[in-house]
């Protein structure tokens, strides 16, 4: 009989595939192993609701702020704390907007992103954790300038809520600071106290409204 059930197997691939995938899960149940399950909800962004902003350090004594007005944020989770979140995030950096028309040219030159050479940002968020209340890390690699790097964003979870139209909302913020010249983005200029004109420093800030996909 043993042998009959092999041979049905064997001519059966789907439903050894399945019971394979049955013997994995229940093994892993039996040795308290975690077993990863993709995430089936996709949430978008609402960008009426939303935005990514940036500062830097201007003659050592100011600050100069920015943001980019073009981007996508695709978001996977179906836990309600969005502990299983995954992100990814794609900046254009032609979308660069600190309202100075002359800088913002400047800022997509070769000086700085190389806007033709480097088109997007992207970060791709790999693990959101909860560290007490709405307070979260967000660990993940974000790309600029062609260099890719681990960055950890501080974060925090807002909730998910019904609104008024019959959809499902979250809500999310998240900041980090990163060293330009990591990323190779080395620009400057001395001044005659010795402090750079900009700062190397980049504080970056982001305020998301998320929409769950029906």
């Amino acid at each position: 009989m043993f042998q009959m059930q092999q041979l049905h197997l064997k001519q059966n691939p789907e439903l050894l595939k399945m019971k394979t995938l049955a013997l994995a899960v229940t093994a892993a149940a039996l040795l308290n192993f975690p077993v990863a399950i993709a995430q089936s909800q996709n949430w978008d962004v609402d960008h009426s609701h939303s935005s990514v902003n940036f500062a830097v350090d201007h003659l050592v004594i100011s600050e100069t702020n920015g943001k980019f007005d073009t981007y996508t944020l695709d978001v996977k989770s179906d836990k309600p704390d969005f502990t299983d979140a995954k992100f990814t995030a794609v900046i254009q950096t032609k979308s660069i907007n600190t309202a100075d028309t002359k800088r913002d040219e400047h800022l997509r030159a070769k000086d700085f992103f190389d806007v033709a050479k480097n088109p997007t940002i992207v970060f791709e968020g790999k693990k959101f954790e909860k560290v007490k209340g709405s307070t979260y890390k967000v660990y993940g690699k974000l790309t600029l300038n062609g260099v890719t790097k681990d960055v950890v964003w501080d974060a925090k979870f807002n909730g998910i809520v019904k609104d008024p139209w019959g959809g499902t909302r979250a809500g999310l913020k998240v900041s980090t600071e990163i060293d330009r010249y990591a990323y190779g983005l080395k620009y400057n200029s001395v001044l005659e106290s010795g402090g750079l004109a900009v700062g190397q420093e980049v504080r970056i800030a982001a305020n998301f409204e998320l929409v769950k996909k029906q």
